[in-house]
């Protein structure tokens, strides 16, 4: 491997960073003595191993390198945004659904992400759909376990009570862009993905949930695998690519109206939405304010400057280039974030400035 030379000199800004960040996580998981049950549904940005588990598919080092120091089967060198959430309620990471080896008993939840997942079509593994349909088998099984005395099992009043976290969309939109569909084609598609996460989690409210938190998707556009692949483009002001972003925006702006709508019809139901756009595109227009340079170009890939990514020699494969571990890259792999660009963008998300409604992650503890 070769590795990258070190990133400029980080400002103070960025050490003031690193001290309070754990400050503030240990802060938030000492208020929450009885973590809640937590099942996850989505795709790599929250998949903790799924893929993995589910396809036997390898994600090999140098992913899980700077946390775990071994691959978990996450696309990252470290934690993904989900754990860093679990980590703030003093709860044990979510094991994926399918890993039969992973030793969990599920008492604290389940995630059903898996890398690639989007909503549509909808029985193709491992749709949004799919999961749900996972979900279903797994509560039932789960209940008739618990009702023949077997185990410690989650209970009818634990699955109620849990929180269900969605994070999906990202892949409908890419797909759609990557089979050279034009914006207005990608658009039109966007009212039947919405429409597949209402019926998630209506399905999940008639089930009993109650408690929901679903993000947006991110800066799609400003993707070093996009950037890299996409030969003609429209770039903004940060060298993003502009019509992904537009898509991006305009699904965002669908769920925001969905979850505000769903408010209102699911009587008895918390269902807090997350503007994750935003927090990202901070990160990346403003990255050396948070000690990061080079946000667009990826720190594990092939190629260099400026994308530092290449479709045929991918993180972890053979020819692949990685910074030099303790780098200050926003982009790990050109499609997902690093551990230490996820830390940033769980402290904002936890800081309530960004959902609606202004709701503490904390409110999800258990009495």
């Amino acid at each position: 491997m070769i590795s990258h030379s070190p990133l400029l000199s980080q400002p103070l800004s960025h050490f003031l960073l690193l001290l309070l960040l754990p400050l503030f996580f240990t802060s938030v998981a000492s208020q929450c003595k009885h973590p809640p049950i937590i099942f996850n549904f989505g795709d790599s940005n929250s998949d903790t191993g799924g893929l993995v588990a589910g396809l036997g598919f390898p994600v090999n080092l140098p992913n899980g390198r700077t946390f775990f120091h071994r691959s978990t089967g996450r696309l990252s060198d470290g934690r993904l945004l989900i754990d860093f959430l679990c980590q703030s309620l003093n709860a044990s990471f979510l094991s994926p659904y399918l890993d039969s080896l992973g030793g969990s008993g599920f008492t604290n939840g389940a995630n059903f992400a898996v890398v690639g997942s989007s909503t549509l079509p909808k029985y193709v593994p491992f749709s949004l759909n799919i999961q749900l349909m996972q979900f279903l088998h797994f509560k039932a099984r789960t209940l008739e376990l618990v009702t023949a005395g077997f185990g410690n099992f989650i209970t009818d009043e634990g699955l109620r009570n849990a929180l269900y976290i969605i994070d999906i969309g990202q892949n409908d939109i890419a797909d759609s862009f990557s089979k050279n569909m034009s914006y207005a084609q990608v658009t039109k598609r966007i009212p039947s993905v919405i429409l597949e996460i209402e019926n998630a989690v209506k399905v999940l409210y008639n089930q009993g949930g109650r408690k929901f938190w679903i993000h947006n998707t991110g800066p799609l556009g400003c993707l070093p695998q996009k950037l890299s692949l996409v030969q003609k483009k429209d770039l903004d002001p940060i060298g993003c690519i502009s019509d992904y972003n537009r898509a991006a925006g305009l699904f965002n702006e669908g769920l925001r109206r969905l979850c505000e709508r769903m408010r209102s019809q699911l009587s008895g139901a918390t269902i807090v939405y997350v503007d994750i756009y935003s927090i990202k595109y901070d990160l990346i227009a403003n990255s050396s304010k948070y000690g990061f340079s080079s946000p667009l170009m990826a720190c594990c890939g092939s190629g260099g400057p400026p994308y530092n990514y290449d479709i045929r020699v991918t993180c972890s494969q053979p020819g692949y280039q990685v910074c030099d571990e303790g780098s200050r890259y926003v982009n790990w792999d050109g499609i997902h974030y690093t551990e230490a660009a996820n830390s940033i963008i769980a402290s904002k998300v936890l800081s309530m400035a960004h959902s609606s409604p202004s709701i503490p992650f904390d409110f999800f503890c258990r009495n």
